[in-house]
């Protein structure tokens, strides 16, 4: 199994090409996609305490492992084809959340951006 991220996105771009789903893929598509696997992720915790949320058992661990891959996967592939670097931009947003989050102003607080 493919253990970097050019090999993943390599065998994800393999995955859909061989079974012609790239008419699929329009970014719209997976958008979509993207916000029901994040959902699916969500469902999981929805009822759970907070102290369960942070220490689910093993069965449990496991569904979230696979939802969290669903969602990286589609980040992916919809990063591919719009032609965006995924790391860049991660980079990129990292700098600008920063910018809106200086540590003076943000640190222990939850408070928004814009109401600092």
């Amino acid at each position: 199994m493919p253990q970097d991220l050019d090999s993943i996105k390599e065998a994800l771009r393999k995955f859909a090409h061989d079974r012609q789903w790239d008419k699929y893929h329009s970014p719209k598509n997976i958008a979509m996609a993207l916000t029901v696997e994040a959902a699916e992720l969500q469902e999981i915790f929805q009822w759970m305490s907070e102290e369960e949320s942070a220490s689910p058992d093993s069965d449990t661990l496991q569904a979230i492992k696979h939802e969290i891959a669903d969602v990286f996967l589609y980040l992916l592939t919809i990063s591919r084809v719009l032609n965006i670097d995924i790391l860049d931009a991660a980079t990129e947003k990292l700098a600008l959340n920063a910018i809106k989050y200086p540590l003076d102003k943000s640190r222990g607080n939850a408070t928004k951006y814009t109401k600092l």
